[in-house]
C-alpha cells in the first residue's frame, strides 16, 4: 500500500478507470457479437451494425482502445458482416 498521498489518490483513480473501460470494452464485445449474430440470422437492418460501429468511435474517444484498433475492429466487422449478408443472399 502506498505511502504518499498524491500516490494513494492516483491508485483510486486507476481503479475507478479500470471500471469503467472494463464496462466499455464488455459492451463492445457484446454489440459486435449482436451485429455478427443480426447478419448471420440473414436480417437486412443494420442498425446493430451501426450501433456497434458508434460504440467503438466512442470508446476510441474516450480512450478505452486506440483509435488504429478502433479503425481495425470496424472494418473486420463490416467486412464479415457483408460476407455473411452475401452468403445469405446465395
Amino acid at each position: 500500500m502506498a505511502n504518499i498521498k498524491s500516490q494513494i489518490k492516483r491508485n483510486k483513480q486507476n481503479e475507478v478507470r479500470r471500471e469503467r473501460n472494463k464496462a466499455v470494452r464488455s459492451e463492445l464485445k457484446t454489440r459486435i457479437k449482436n451485429a455478427i449474430l443480426e447478419s448471420e440470422g440473414g436480417v437486412q437492418d443494420e442498425a446493430a451494425l451501426k450501433l456497434a460501429i458508434k460504440r467503438l468511435d466512442k470508446a476510441a474517444a474516450k480512450g478505452v482502445i486506440h483509435k488504429n484498433q478502433a479503425a481495425r475492429r470496424k472494418s473486420r466487422l463490416v467486412q464479415r458482416v457483408r460476407t455473411l449478408q452475401n452468403a445469405d443472399q446465395e
